[in-house]
């Protein structure tokens, strides 16, 4: 059902928009969503939004928490988590499925439930599974509140790096060799899927990157040199994800494209590159969150391949049905051509993350990028579009 036309009240007419930010969740990323949500809710306009930060636990529990982003960082190379910022240790926060409603109610053991009022809109910074790959979007389409960024499909395309790649293959756009072990192939014989996996390297080489299928924030992934590290590269991803990813290694520089949509449809930012990281194997989780590795921006790259990094990243977006931002990583290989790696629909969202920095040098402060994703959601229906 679309909300589009839902009537308001005097009283809606005539107060700021309401947005719950959403953060925290089921994932291994919960952490690192704390730290995004943490840099939202400093940047939202508090002459222009009422604002109602709503933490999921770890465990799946949606809580109050108080609006205090200062606790939201990294410190001491440790993330925060929603178990730590939750008002109450019980108490849970329930979004109504009645279309008509939108009313968001807190409820504790032995106490009269209470009405905290209306939500206009929900900025999800979760990331990972049960909240960015289309489930905490399938929920908000049946409350029938809008919601920032892409919708069912698209947000579930974009966490599944199997099919994400199936959908730019189909689309025309270069993808890299890869191969998938699914959890039944596994449970069934462990023997062939490693040798699957060998065979693999054989025919593309080794290093290869073991890699959670459904996962993000570089979690998980091990590169692996030989034989000797696979069966610990396996285990650790299945830590994150019983179906993984082998893709072969690609040689080249890490390019990365940010993809705004604006009201005559998606834009590219100029492009960033993300140069070798000296201490680390690779651009791994402790790299880019902990050790805060930078990157170029703008990136090195002549008119040429800015103009043609800035058109597949506007056709990944495109090409998976999203909708308001992504940000989509790629390969400039040695022979001088692109490869897509992935795309992200709710990128990393700290001032210090590419995604923001690319828009920043591209004419759009981290305040303005905020306003203008929660100005597009409010002004998009729910339902079929």
């Amino acid at each position: 059902m679309s909300t589009e036309n839902l009537p308001q009240s005097p009283e809606q007419q005539l107060r700021k928009p309401r947005v719950a930010v959403v953060f925290g969740g089921r994932s291994s990323e919960h952490g690192i969503s704390v730290v995004t949500a943490g840099a939202v809710l400093r940047a939202i306009d508090r002459t222009t939004y009422d604002v109602l930060p709503i933490g999921i636990t770890s465990d799946g529990r949606w809580a109050l928490t108080a609006d205090e982003p200062e606790r939201m960082a990294i410190t001491d190379r440790r993330t925060p988590s929603v178990d730590e910022l939750a008002e109450s240790d019980e108490g849970g926060v329930v979004l109504s499925v009645d279309p008509g409603s939108r009313e968001v109610v807190y409820s504790e053991p032995g106490s009269v439930p209470k009405v905290l009022g209306e939500v206009d809109v929900v900025f999800p910074m979760l990331h990972g599974p049960y909240g960015e790959d289309g489930t905490l979007q399938g929920l908000l389409e049946l409350s029938g509140v809008p919601y920032v960024g892409s919708g069912v499909l698209a947000s579930a395309v974009g966490q599944d790096k199997e099919y994400m790649k199936r959908v730019f293959i189909s689309f025309g756009l270069p993808v890299g060799p890869y191969e998938v072990i699914r959890p039944r192939e596994w449970a069934a014989d462990p023997s062939a899927a490693r040798r699957k996996i060998v065979d693999f390297a054989g025919e593309h080489g080794w290093p290869l990157f073991i890699k959670p299928a459904r996962g993000g924030s570089s979690m998980g992934i091990t590169k692996v040199d030989g034989l000797a590290g696979l069966d610990d590269a396996i285990a650790e991803a299945q830590r994150h994800d019983p179906k993984i990813l082998v893709e072969s290694l690609l040689r080249g520089r890490e390019i990365e494209c940010g993809v705004l949509e604006f009201e005559d449809g998606p834009r590219a930012s100029v492009p960033a590159e993300i140069p070798p990281v000296s201490s680390h194997d690779f651009y791994d989780f402790e790299a880019k969150y902990i050790d805060s590795a930078a990157g170029l921006v703008p990136a090195p790259l002549t008119d040429e391949q800015t103009a043609e990094v800035q058109r597949l990243a506007v056709k990944a977006f495109d090409a998976a049905s999203c909708e308001g931002l992504v940000r989509a990583d790629f390969f400039l290989t040695e022979d001088g051509e692109f490869v897509i790696n992935e795309i992200n629909t709710m990128p990393g969202f700290t001032p210090i993350s590419m995604y923001p920095r690319m828009w920043q040098e591209s004419g759009v402060t981290y305040t303005e990028l905020v306003d203008r994703l929660i100005q597009a959601a409010l002004n998009r229906s729910t339902g079929l579009r």
